[in-house]
């Protein structure tokens, strides 16, 4: 398990969050190309997964154990026209979840990392494993909307 994931999350959304602030509604709402995710919606992704996890990290964490539904991204994502939104209030969203989440992953007991989590179809993994996935993906993310190159 990360050391302190708690830490890292609150200073990503520190850091990125003003970050994604300086980004104009016209530059967050361009699709680089067609086809491709603008950075309202892949913003929206990343609330999306911030919501997901919650559940999974509480549940997890209560049960020891977790059977938890897959998520059909291109389907969230279409379904609640993150486009549609305007870009500071994505970006307040974003930040508040994340908040939530660092202080759900603080609060986890160190003896439930180790639950098991199965999510959709996918392999078995720990739900430390699974906060571990969350930063790694909030990671990537971030980095395509700010270097979008």
């Amino acid at each position: 398990m990360v050391e302190n994931p708690q830490e890292i999350l609150s200073r990503a959304v520190e850091v990125e969050g003003r970050r994604l602030a300086e980004i104009s509604e016209e530059e967050a709402s361009r699709a680089p190309s067609p086809g491709r995710w603008s950075r309202k919606q892949i913003l929206g992704h990343l609330i999306d997964s911030a919501l997901n996890n919650h559940q999974r990290f509480v549940r997890a964490a209560i049960a020891g154990q977790l059977l938890f539904p897959g998520y059909e991204q291109d389907r969230w994502v279409e379904i609640q026209d993150h486009a549609g939104e305007g870009w500071p209030e994505l970006v307040a969203l974003w930040s508040h979840l994340n908040r939530l989440l660092v202080r759900v992953v603080r609060q986890i007991p160190p003896g439930s990392l180790s639950a098991q989590c199965r999510i959709g179809d996918g392999r078995s993994a720990t739900l430390g494993w699974l906060v571990e996935d969350y930063l790694r993906h909030l990671e990537h993310h971030l980095a395509q909307i700010t270097d979008p190159s």
